[in-house]
């Protein structure tokens, strides 16, 4: 007999009426208001994330991506999430770490704290990250996952428009270095 012993590992933090969560899953299959897409400045979809999302929310997620016709780093705009179980995906553009020009933490935090304002400004009460430049575009975990989260617990403070921010990892190590990160931000 086999048995499931997958258990879902989850960290929540409750800062004012909203929560946050680290989880470990599937950004695509998220039922939250929005999910973030940490995507490309042509707004092409690609690899990693960026891909997964093209291709589970379909073709009308990369019609509207043409119309808008880019994003600059550090930046967000907004479409459908087509197919998505999410009403909207935000694209936001993470830094490319190797290219070394010194506002690499600046812009990785634009890209959260844009994110976070244009679910706010469009009334959109959850939202769904994955971790932004870690994969393709090289950011060190630990670094990225300490401003992601600062970023977000920051905002949180200050507004109360985003009742749940979910934090969906790709991995266990990326779970746990994002757990780790947040436990030395409490």
């Amino acid at each position: 007999m086999i048995q499931n012993t997958f258990r879902e590992q989850r960290r929540k933090l409750t800062i004012n009426a909203s929560t946050l969560i680290l989880t470990i899953g599937d950004i695509t299959k998220q039922t939250t208001d929005t999910i973030v897409n940490a995507a490309n400045s042509r707004l092409a979809g690609g690899g990693g994330v960026d891909g997964a999302i093209h291709r589970a929310g379909g073709a009308e997620i990369m019609r509207e991506c043409r119309k808008i016709g880019g994003c600059p780093t550090g930046k967000a705009v907004i479409t459908t999430a087509g197919a998505l179980k999410a009403k909207y995906v935000i694209h936001t553009v993470g830094p490319r770490y190797y290219e070394g020009t010194g506002k690499e933490a600046e812009l990785l935090k634009s890209a959260y704290l844009e994110s976070l304002k244009l679910a706010s400004k469009k009334n959109l009460t959850s939202i769904a990250f994955p971790a932004i430049s870690t994969g393709a575009y090289g950011y060190p975990l630990h670094e990225a996952a300490r401003i992601a989260l600062q970023t977000t617990i920051d905002y949180l403070k200050g507004h109360q428009d985003v009742h749940l921010v979910k934090f969906v990892l790709y991995d266990q190590g990326t779970y746990e270095i994002f757990a780790e990160e947040l436990k030395k931000l409490q």
